[in-house]
């Protein structure tokens, strides 16, 4: 985490990270596409929420490779849009939640427990290649953060079709949708206490671009 000698605190530039996040958006892209159209088809909120999870994931990594080696604050206020995304991405999957309590069909379970073993897989990958950059500024600690996040969010999906499977009702789905917009607020809220954090800093301290270590 961000920490008063900010010299220590690493930012991106190194040639490895990037070609590791290049590979990560691609996976990312590729799965969104992959469980959009199997939500669809399946009826699945859960998926449907994952789904979009992969695109905001693919579109704010792409932010982020993209700010590596600019200014401090230029960094922090890039963690801060994709924070209040990921915000705005929660509050949508909680609506739709709710909307559907009111009624909806039993989404196929082995459809969902099929891609959701695939999605997990797929940031289970992505976790392991940025463990070792798992600490950073705002905007390389959210790319890890995501990341990991979106790995428990996978075996959310699975649980759901499992009980979706159990139960014969679309409950499961439901709840399940609820949680992942829960974590994907907590993600929220904590990367953009990093960033007004780093911005203060700036404040303090003044601007600058970050340097590699």
């Amino acid at each position: 985490m961000p920490h008063d000698g900010h010299d220590h605190v690493f930012t991106g530039q190194d040639p490895a990270f990037r070609r590791v996040l290049w590979i990560i958006i691609l996976l990312n892209g590729g799965m969104f596409f992959v469980e959009f159209i199997a939500g669809a088809l399946s009826g699945s909120l859960a998926l449907q929420a994952d789904s979009l999870d992969f695109a905001m994931d693919a579109a704010t990594y792409g932010v982020s490779l993209a700010v590596i080696g600019m200014a401090a604050a230029t960094r922090a206020r890039a963690a801060l849009l994709k924070a209040v995304s990921l915000g705005l991405m929660a509050a949508w999957v909680l609506g739709a939640a709710v909307w559907r309590t009111l009624g909806g069909g039993v989404p196929e379970a082995f459809t969902m427990g099929g891609i959701a073993i695939a999605a997990f897989s797929a940031n289970l990958l992505s976790v392991l290649l940025l463990w070792k950059w798992r600490e950073g500024d705002a905007n390389i600690r959210s790319v890890w953060l995501c990341s990991r996040n979106d790995a428990y969010g996978n075996l959310l999906v699975l649980a759901a079709a499992a009980g979706v499977f159990g139960t014969g009702t679309r409950w499961p789905d439901l709840a399940v949708a609820a949680v992942m917009s829960g974590l994907f607020l907590q993600t929220s809220i904590l990367t953009i206490r990093t960033a007004l954090a780093e911005l203060r800093q700036v404040d303090t301290h003044g601007d600058h671009a970050g340097h590699a270590h």
